[in-house]
């Protein structure tokens, strides 16, 4: 067998640490503050009555059941959907392990950072949180797709110092709009094609369960979400069915 010249040996190793940094310096790098990492409370008119009480109501639930929580959603009106169009299948899957919904109609990724930085994570310790966010941002025009991106690894971040030990589900975007080649799809596939880089397969788990509420041609069917993107009762059973073997293996129920 023939062996490497020890001059060869140095460039080979050398560049693999040069590797290892770069991979490292990715990792570590700082979040760029822009709009959508700068954490902001919900300000849209019709929100006012309800978003910031629903805000105090989640931090007494963990309060009131002392913090015992394994299961927390965190997203927007999809996850808020949960307690709406979802109850049932919420109630199937996820009421008898000590499951909270941590979503908001109308809520931005700044909203997320927001309610995190104000005690949304406090008091108690999950075992693995559920985390879609992103559509909202999407018709933002301050905001490109990688600063979109930039505001979902703050997210990811704050959880991270939040709950060290908490594992994330980081979910794709789901669909929105009519065709594979709408201009809302386009908008969320811009956002998707980035999301993988953020997963460690150690504390952030990524997965894209966007076909599943799909026609084979990429049509997204009113019987699955009526306004194309908030699902109904048939859109939350396709949700809970498919991310259900992660969940059973990051919650550590599979033996």
């Amino acid at each position: 067998m023939k062996t490497l010249d020890a001059p060869f040996s140095r460039i080979l190793l050398t560049f693999g640490l040069l590797l290892g940094i770069s991979a490292t310096l990715r990792a570590e790098c700082p979040i760029p503050k822009h709009v959508v990492t700068t954490p902001a409370v919900q300000t849209a008119d019709w929100a006012q009555s309800w978003w910031m009480p629903r805000h105090e109501q989640k931090i007494k639930e963990v309060k009131d059941c002392g913090g015992d929580i394994d299961l927390v959603f965190l997203g927007d009106s999809i996850t808020h959907g949960w307690e709406k169009g979802g109850k049932e299948i919420w109630n199937q899957y996820y009421a008898n392990r000590k499951a909270l919904d941590l979503g908001f109609g109308g809520d931005r990724i700044e909203q997320v950072l927001w309610r995190i930085d104000h005690g949304a994570f406090d008091g108690m310790k999950p075992k693995l949180t559920v985390l879609l966010i992103g559509v909202n941002n999407i018709n933002q025009k301050s905001s490109t797709p990688e600063q979109k991106v930039d505001g979902i690894r703050a997210i990811l971040k704050r959880l991270e110092t939040k709950q060290p030990e908490m594992k994330i589900l980081l979910l794709a975007v789901f669909p929105w709009g009519p065709t594979a080649d709408c201009k809302k799809r386009e908008g969320v596939n811009a956002i998707n094609q980035y999301l993988p880089k953020l997963a460690d397969n150690r504390r952030v788990f990524y997965l894209d369960i966007g076909n599943v509420f799909l026609e084979e041609d990429g049509t997204l069917p009113k019987s699955v979400m009526p306004d194309l993107l908030h699902p109904n009762a048939k859109g939350y059973t396709l949700w809970a069915e498919a991310i259900e073997p992660t969940v059973q293996k990051l919650l550590g129920e599979q033996k």
